[in-house]
């Protein structure tokens, strides 16, 4: 993906930082999809004592990552500092008062943590914003024990079609965020030393009243455009109209549709390979041919 697609990480902690306050009332589908993933870990026989919670926002995700192992360590990290601050008001002032829930602001593509420290990393709707995929997966690759899991959730290339069809023709500009297919997502995971990926997806539609309900709830969650490429300056009162207007053309059943693409996924950092060394103390590399 070229830089013009790519987030602009400055905009995007902005976007992030100013939404957290009134972050929860929106995040409607966050907190679905964090539920669905929540769901998922009853059926993966992992007990970890040490979790990253990355892109963890405002803290839903590791009041459901507590409860899964109630034994566990786990640590919150995101790129936006306000969005820890909401998560630590959260907290209940009991638990404040024994201990803090360990908290970290770094970027999901530098990770401040430790090689092999950590036994498993859930992301939930988070690494849809780094510029380089691959180099987030390195970076979870790293700081996971081996053994350890990494469970995420993105969204895919059709979210919000509806918006983009909107948008369509009206001027040459990118005015919806781009994601990756399911299937890059994978190889990716397999390039960066990950074992055993599963991915599989599900489309989630939400309604609105009207096109600017649905602008306002994506710029209160922060997922408004925060492309390189995104338009500089406000939109013309006659193209806006356009927009609504070819939106319009979609109603269904009184209601105005916004569709996310939910990409789930988990992987194994697997046990590194034990090398066979001869006696004159040559390597042994062992290659296989790839199952067709």
């Amino acid at each position: 993906m070229t830089e013009h697609f790519l987030p602009n990480k400055r905009l995007m902690r902005k976007a992030f930082n100013e939404a957290a306050s009134r972050y929860d009332a929106a995040a409607i589908l966050q907190q679905e999809v964090c539920n669905r993933m929540a769901e998922r870990l009853e059926y993966i026989k992992h007990q970890p004592a040490t979790v990253l919670d990355a892109g963890s926002g405002t803290g839903f995700g590791r009041d459901k990552l507590q409860t899964a192992y109630p034994k566990a360590s786990v640590i919150e990290l995101d790129i936006a500092h306000a969005m820890l601050l909401a998560a630590r008001q959260k907290t209940s002032r009991w638990k404040r008062l024994f201990k803090d829930p360990p908290a970290v602001c770094g970027d999901i593509e530098q990770l401040p943590l430790a090689d092999n420290s950590l036994d498993m990393i859930w992301s939930n709707l988070a690494i849809q914003w780094v510029n380089d995929l691959d180099k987030a997966f390195a970076e979870f690759h790293r700081v996971l024990a081996p053994n350890g899991l990494l469970m995420f959730s993105t969204l895919g290339p059709d979210t919000l079609k509806e918006l983009r069809q909107a948008f369509a023709g009206v001027d040459q500009a990118d005015h919806v965020n781009r994601f990756v297919d399911m299937h890059d997502i994978g190889d990716g995971l397999v390039k960066n030393g990950f074992a055993t990926p599963v991915m599989d997806m599900e489309y989630i539609t939400l309604t609105y009243q009207d096109v600017r309900t649905v602008m306002q709830d994506l710029k209160a969650i922060g997922a408004h455009n925060v492309m390189h490429g995104r338009p500089a300056g406000l939109m013309g009162k006659q193209r806006w109209q356009r927009v609504i207007d070819n939106y319009e053309t979609l109603r269904k059943d009184g209601q105005l549709p916004a569709t996310y693409e939910i990409v789930y996924g988990h992987a194994w950092k697997p046990e590194p390979k034990p090398v066979r060394v001869l006696a004159d103390g040559r390597q042994v590399i062992e290659f296989r041919p790839r199952n067709t």
